[in-house]
């Protein structure tokens, strides 16, 4: 199901009907689902309260990109292996945005404000718009942005209560 939004701010794939705390994740986070390293337990947390349903997750487009470019580049991983981890990123059924228009525009100033890659910036403006919290295990992203991403243990430590 795709829809936009009335003032152009950009376009989501997902189901809309369902009212539910979301977050914005990025790769450094979706690829601890598949790799076991440091904060993948709590990376896995995330995931799990997303698959029950206790929480959305938004993404921009790119994230399945980036996420098999770092599966891809850990060298962790044959290519039947890279493939159904594609496969299973397609089958989680995220919120998907294409950004446009505010949101773009957003992702280019806090690009060029901060120093990050318009990729990066395109998870921390996608959360803006959506007034959701941004996840992040990147620690170079999180030192740029302190106020905009969080480290994903600031997940887990929420729902330790």
């Amino acid at each position: 199901m795709a829809s936009e939004s009335a003032q152009g701010l950009g376009q989501c794939q997902g189901d809309s009907r369902v009212e539910r705390p979301k977050v914005v994740v990025d790769a450094s986070v979706c690829a601890k689902w598949f790799i076991d390293e440091e904060h993948s337990h709590r990376a896995r947390l995330l995931r799990d309260e997303f698959v029950k349903g206790h929480v959305g997750i938004s993404v921009p487009s790119l994230l399945c990109y980036e996420t098999l470019n770092a599966l891809r580049f850990s060298r962790l991983f044959d290519p039947k292996e890279l493939a159904l981890a594609a496969d299973s990123l397609a089958k989680y059924g995220f919120e998907v945005w294409e950004p446009r228009g505010e949101v773009l525009r957003e992702a280019a100033r806090l690009s060029l404000a901060y120093d990050i890659t318009l990729y990066d910036a395109s998870y921390a403006a996608l959360s803006e718009h959506l007034r959701a919290l941004f996840y992040t295990v990147d620690r170079k992203l999180l030192a740029r942005l302190p106020k905009r991403a969080r480290h994903i243990t600031s997940f887990a430590e929420l729902n330790k209560m």
